[in-house]
């Protein structure tokens, strides 16, 4: 397993940041990659790819710029996993969700393109809610400051959560979360550096650096590409691993279900758009024993999944019987989980 802080420009990594967009993030990552296959010998090895969040632009981005490289020898990628996603438009993912006012245009919006099957080609881009000057259609942070009036503590990735705040080790990502006066960053202690072979680093778990900026530090720069979801990019990662998986947290505000689901619909992948029925299987956790308390997970009914168009492959060229399917796209969510879930803990890049 593999943890990988990137792009340039966040946690330990070293180096200016000099790009503007995904296409140039996935080249670079493929070039550190394959020097790193080379140094400890990990050629022709099966790659799987993971992450959150924002990694919902890395992953698809990193996987493409694997598969263009035609190169097993270094980029045998086997899979793709994403959790609580950012795919597509940030509109249609965080704002379209929350049914408000018709003027919008998110109700009948929703109503029309979050079908099963979904209606064909590509859905319409919904209107920028920054673009009008009073911020009329920003129904996102309309909930978030109306919920925050009742739970001064309301967390946008994981709604359940409650006053007090809790103190992450890795410091501060929100504003109102709560660091001791008195506390230190666990990366930024000089011990852990020296542990793990890191150089001297005001580390922070999201960078304050502009990493899509071109060498600046203009805030005002940010990234270029569009979301994997509308533009190709996940259609040609889908079909190229036909073992691709994208999971949501069902507590999390910022990236909810159904946004993530929304985007999807506007996918085609192995010849038909979106999910033709809707992701309904129960999600089942077999019961078991826990012995770490301090990592403790769920067992039962936790939510719902579903898997479609996926392919029947040989497994070995010189068996001809066996066969092995692989399941094209595969879609979960899980009831009691936020947008920190994980269900594969191999995670590559920040959310930075």
């Amino acid at each position: 397993m593999l943890w990988v802080e990137q792009p340039v420009g966040v946690g330990f990594s070293q180096g200016v940041p000099n790009i503007t967009n995904e296409v140039q993030l996935g080249q670079e990552f493929a070039g550190f990659y394959k020097q790193f296959a080379q140094t400890f010998a990990l050629e022709k090895k099966k790659v799987y790819l993971t992450g959150e969040s924002y990694a919902g632009f890395y992953v698809p981005y990193i996987a493409d710029a694997f598969i263009s490289q035609n190169d097993d020898t270094y980029f045998n990628l086997a899979g793709v996993a994403i959790n609580d996603p950012i795919i597509g438009d940030g509109t249609l993912q965080q704002e379209a969700i929350h049914e408000r006012a018709n003027q919008c245009n998110f109700t009948s919006y929703f109503n029309t393109y979050l079908t099963f099957p979904p209606p064909p080609g590509p859905f319409p881009v919904l209107p920028d809610p920054f673009a009008t000057e009073n911020y009329t259609c920003d129904l996102l942070d309309d909930v978030y400051a109306a919920a925050l009036l009742v739970n001064p503590c309301f967390n946008i990735y994981h709604i359940t959560d409650t006053c007090p705040h809790l103190f992450d080790q890795l410091g501060i990502v929100n504003p109102g979360d709560y660091f001791p006066a008195d506390a230190q960053v666990y990366f930024n202690r000089s011990d852990v550096q020296k542990a793990i072979n890191a150089p001297p680093t005001n580390w922070m778990q999201c960078t304050n650096k502009n990493v899509f900026g071109e060498g600046s530090n203009n805030q005002s720069l940010h990234d270029q590409s569009l979301g994997p979801a509308q533009d190709g990019v996940l259609q040609r990662v889908i079909e190229a691993t036909n073992n691709t998986i994208i999971g949501v947290g069902n507590l999390d505000f910022l990236l909810p279900p159904n946004g993530t689901l929304m985007a999807l619909q506007n996918v085609t992948w192995n010849g038909v758009q979106g999910f033709q029925s809707y992701p309904s299987n129960e999600f089942f956790t077999p019961y078991h024993p826990e012995y770490n308390g301090g990592s403790l997970a769920g067992a039962g009914y936790v939510g719902n999944w579903g898997y479609e168009r996926g392919k029947y492959c040989l497994p070995n060229p010189n068996i001809h019987i066996l066969t092995l399917y692989r399941s094209g796209l595969t879609f979960y969510q899980v009831q009691l989980a936020g947008h920190g879930q994980y269900f594969i803990r191999n995670n590559i890049g920040r959310a930075a």
